[in-house]
C-alpha cells in the first residue's frame, strides 16, 4: 500500500480557523489508486471517510473519529485550445489561487473574479464558490468524481452539476461524491465582470482606464487583502454566513424601516440581503468573546484570536444568527461545514 497512514494526528494545520482537533486516521491522496486505498481502509476498520482540501470551508467542533484525507493530486492539462477557448483539467488537488494565476499566465479569462480564494481546485464546485460577480458555474464545464457507493468513475456535465447559490449536487450529495478533476471553460476575448464598485474605483484611482483580466485580478487581490484577514495571520474562514434570499415583498417592508438596506433583486422575484449589512447593522462587527470574535473590518468573517475553539465559534454564530432574526426576520445560514 502506497498510502501513507498517521494516527492521531491534529488537524489544527489542516484548517484555517487553525483549530485544534484530532483525526482517528490521516492520510493524503496524491493520485487515484490512493483514492481508491483510502476508502477500502476506512472500509475495513469501520469508520467514516472525511475528505479535506484546504481546509477553508470548515468549522471543527470535535475531535474527529474517523479517517482524514486530504487532498494532494496535482496537475493541469490543456485539452483543447482554438484561440478563442481553452479546455483545461486540474487536479483536485491543486490550490485554488495559483490556478487562477497559472490561467492568466496563459493568456485565459475567467477566473480573475475568484483571486485570492482560499482552497483547493475540488472543493471549489462544492461550494460552487463565487465572487465580485463570479462564481465556478459560470466557468465549470465539467468533472470525473468518484462514487463512494459504487467505487465507479463518473463524468458530470455542468448541467448534471446542478449549480445554486453556494451550492450543487455534490453537496447535497454530501459523503458520496469525490471530486477527483475539474474542466473548465477559459477564453481568450476577456468578458470582464466590473460590476463591483470597488473594482472600478480600484482601477480608475491607478489610471487603468482598458483592464486586463490580470489587472482585475490584481484589483481584487488587493481589495480581499484590505478588508479580509490573512487565514496564516488571524484564523478564519472567510463568508461564514450566506447571503440571505427573500421575498421581494419582505425586502420592501425592510427598505421601508431601513433605508439604506444593502439588496439585490434576482430572479423568480426574490432578492439576495447583503448578510455583511445586517450583521454590522445589528452591531456585530468587532464583537468579541473570549478569542472568538467578528472580524474589525468585515462583520461577515468570523475569527480565532488565537486559543478558541470551534464550539465557542459556533456558539457565537449560533447567537448571531438568533439576533439577525429577532431584528430583522431574517434567518442566515452558515457556510462552512460544521463538524
Amino acid at each position: 500500500m502506497s498510502l501513507q497512514v498517521q494516527e492521531n494526528l491534529s488537524l489544527k494545520p489542516f484548517n484555517t480557523f487553525a483549530l485544534e482537533a484530532r483525526a482517528r486516521l490521516f492520510a493524503e491522496a496524491r493520485d487515484e489508486s490512493e483514492v481508491r486505498e483510502a476508502l477500502a481502509l476506512a472500509a475495513e476498520r469501520g469508520l467514516p471517510l472525511l475528505v479535506l482540501g484546504g481546509g477553508s470551508n470548515l468549522l471543527l467542533t470535535r475531535d474527529v473519529d474517523a479517517l482524514v484525507l486530504r487532498m494532494a493530486s496535482r496537475g493541469v492539462r490543456l485539452l483543447a485550445d482554438d484561440g478563442e477557448r481553452a479546455l483545461i483539467e486540474v487536479e483536485a488537488g491543486e490550490p485554488w489561487h495559483p490556478f487562477v494565476l497559472h490561467t492568466l499566465e496563459l493568456g485565459l479569462a475567467g477566473l480573475e473574479n475568484l483571486s485570492l480564494i482560499p482552497g483547493t481546485v475540488g472543493a471549489a464546485p462544492m461550494q460552487n464558490i463565487g465572487a465580485y460577480g463570479v462564481e465556478i458555474k459560470d466557468v465549470c464545464a465539467g468533472l470525473v468524481a468518484l462514487d463512494r457507493q459504487s467505487g465507479e468513475l463518473r463524468e458530470f456535465s455542468h448541467e448534471e452539476c446542478a449549480f445554486g447559490y453556494r451550492d450543487s449536487v455534490f453537496k447535497r450529495q454530501a459523503g458520496r461524491w469525490l471530486i477527483l478533476r475539474v474542466r473548465f471553460a477559459l477564453q481568450r476575448t476577456p468578458q470582464l465582470h466590473l460590476d463591483y464598485g470597488p473594482v472600478r474605483q480600484w482601477l480608475a484611482e491607478r489610471g487603468v482606464v482598458s483592464p486586463t483580466p490580470l489587472d482585475v485580478s490584481r484589483a481584487i487581490c488587493a481589495i480581499r487583502r484590505e478588508r479580509l484577514p490573512d487565514p496564516a495571520v488571524l484564523g478564519n474562514a472567510g463568508s461564514f454566513f450566506k447571503n440571505p434570499l427573500i421575498s421581494a415583498e419582505q425586502a420592501e417592508h425592510l427598505r421601508a424601516e431601513y433605508p439604506d438596506l444593502v439588496a439585490y433583486p434576482q430572479a423568480g422575484g426574490m432578492v439576495k440581503l447583503a448578510a455583511g449589512w445586517l450583521l454590522e447593522r445589528a452591531g456585530w462587527k468587532g464583537y468579541r468573546e473570549g478569542d472568538a470574535g467578528v472580524h474589525r473590518l468585515q462583520a461577515l468573517v468570523l475569527v480565532n484570536h488565537g486559543r478558541a475553539s470551534g464550539r465557542q465559534l459556533l456558539g457565537l454564530a449560533e447567537r448571531i444568527c438568533e439576533d439577525i432574526e429577532r431584528r430583522f426576520g431574517v434567518h442566515l445560514e452558515i457556510e462552512p461545514g460544521v463538524i
